[in-house]
């Protein structure tokens, strides 16, 4: 019986790897010599998986995960590592790995730790060995973390971007009398226009750019105008009065560089940005639909928040810390419900009602028309538990200005509602989502109607079967990766999709089985065929 044995190697830093013959080599050859040693039993050499310049404290490493795929679809029978910690250094990642193992009927072997995982004395061995790998990788970083703390206690430049104004020479900051100069002019400046949008338009306009810098691999950073962020990041940097910053502690200590400004320029900048922030509205946006009328399950009022990133705006329905709703997504279900009520039979509602509010011809009226109905329409909104509840007032009176002289909305489309005297609750479920660059990422809460978290688990699946297929015909992993321009991390979950068990797909595909998309991938993973 032929053994089919992968290699694994692994590096936690990129030092030595431009050496003719570095440490991944060394382990991949020993392990080769090994597996050639038990020909007898059948060993054979299948593949080597390398991953460098990756902590074992991860299970996030490309080459890992392929191992572990092939492995899943009968490529590779026993895994053969140098010593223990080069396949990790975590005792949970280590645990399930083994169960993973066992699961695909794989045998482990380490070439320079004799121990046999079929024994309770071997997996002890194991554990033992695993326990010091682990107390070995959090004792190191305890021991960097430390270094960097006493350092910058001592006022020493640990590391970062360099500043504008500093060069960094042997380590240490040191003053670049051009740059130092346009950084003690903005801050006069700031103080003359006391407005950080009129200073970034002023730099610009004067072509003052942010710092540019070398790195040690000789690519070129830095150097682009410098934006509104960035201008706050060096109005408050205590790094220009000779100070280094530790951020955990939140503590300061005088640095080994010189400072740029001088404490009373920097404190009166500081006093201006204050006054300005303090004297800004609460609310610098129009409010959305919804304002003042949107709750959360315990009664709480979700007040608007807008946030900023990668140029654009997104303005957030905010009640606890943590929970959002995107207000554009939320208001466009609060419109699409009222449009479908209008539309609808209302069977159940008084005559004189139904007279009016059919008197309403949504498709007459404009976008700021729809808006204002809207608002008038819904009386309270509450999101509790996957649904966003709307209570909506049917007093005839409210309506007048909306009323069609000439039209009449002839639609009766059935709907479910709960009439309650001058007031109707209509229940809308909704799919909670992260918002991310990635289509299924992490982030700030979102909202999906049912019927868009229904179409995401089908495009998912769209994609999943589409990577199978290309991973069935080119077997190579790393060039579907290229091919379709995503990531490792993407291009695996969509293969443990497309490997999912087909009667788990059949359930929620046939909506016998209710799942969340942002669950999709984790039920995919622990119902693998």
């Amino acid at each position: 019986m032929t053994i089919k044995c992968a290699i694994y190697t692994r590096k936690s830093t990129e030092h030595g790897l431009e050496q003719e013959f570095n440490s991944l080599q060394n382990q991949e050859e020993s392990c080769k010599a090994y597996i050639a040693s038990q020909s007898f039993n059948g060993w054979q050499y299948y593949k080597t998986y390398s991953d460098a310049a990756i902590s074992g404290g991860t299970m996030e490493r490309p080459a890992l995960k392929q191992m572990l795929d092939d492995m899943a679809h009968g490529l590779v029978n026993t895994v053969v590592v140098y010593k223990v910690d080069r396949l990790s250094r975590s005792i949970l990642d280590f645990h399930n790995m083994m169960k993973y193992f066992e699961k695909y009927g794989a045998n482990f072997v380490s070439i320079t730790q004799s121990f046999d995982t079929s024994t309770s004395m071997g997996k002890l061995t194991l554990n033992m060995l695993l326990s010091f790998a682990q107390f070995e990788r959090e004792v190191s970083s305890e021991r960097v973390r430390d270094k960097i703390r006493a350092s910058k206690a001592k006022g020493l430049w640990m590391g970062g971007s360099p500043r504008l104004g500093y060069d960094l020479i042997n380590k240490k900051l040191v003053v670049s009398p051009t740059e130092a100069e346009q950084v003690r002019h903005l801050f006069e400046k700031y103080l003359e226009l006391q407005s950080v949008n009129d200073l970034t338009e002023y730099a610009r306009q004067n072509g003052m750019f942010g710092k540019r810098w070398e790195t040690a691999k000789r690519q070129i950073r830095g150097g682009n105008p410098i934006s509104k962020m960035s201008m706050h990041r060096i109005l408050r940097d205590k790094v220009y009065i000779g100070q280094i910053e530790n951020k955990k502690e939140g503590t300061f200590a005088k640095g080994e560089h010189e400072p740029i400004i001088s404490n009373d320029l920097f404190n009166r900048v500081q006093v201006a940005l204050g006054n300005n922030t303090n004297n800004k509205s609460q609310s610098t946006h129009a409010p959305n639909i919804l304002t003042g009328k949107l709750f959360n399950h315990n009664g709480t009022k979700l007040i608007n928040q807008m946030t900023s990133g990668k140029g654009k705006r997104k303005i957030h329905y905010y009640a606890t810390r943590g929970f959002y709703l995107p207000a554009a997504q939320v208001d466009e279900i609060a419109m699409s419900v009222v449009a479908e009520f209008l539309n609808s039979d209302m069977n159940a509602l008084p005559q004189n009602v139904v007279m009016a509010l059919k008197r309403i011809v949504w498709d007459d009226l404009s976008y700021l028309q729809r808006r204002e109905l809207v608002r008038v329409m819904i009386e309270r909104a509450t999101y509790s538990q996957g649904q966003l509840i709307f209570c909506i007032n049917i007093n005839p009176r409210l309506y007048n200005s909306f009323l069609s002289t000439y039209h009449i909305n002839h639609n009766n489309s059935p709907m479910e509602y709960t009439v309650n005297g001058d007031n109707v609750t209509i229940v809308r479920p909704v799919v909670l989502r992260r918002y991310a660059n990635t289509r299924f990422g992490g982030g700030r809460n979102g909202t999906l109607s049912i019927t868009e978290n229904n179409h995401l688990i089908l495009k998912a699946f769209a994609t999943a079967w589409r990577y199978r297929e290309m991973y069935e015909e080119y077997g190579d992993s790393d060039k579907i990766i290229a091919m379709e321009h995503t990531s490792p991390r993407q291009f695996y979950r969509y293969l443990d999709l497309a490997y999912m068990n087909p009667d788990k797909i059949n359930d929620i595909l046939s909506g016998k089985l209710k799942i969340n998309v942002n669950d999709l991938f984790q039920n995919a993973k622990d119902n693998q065929l």
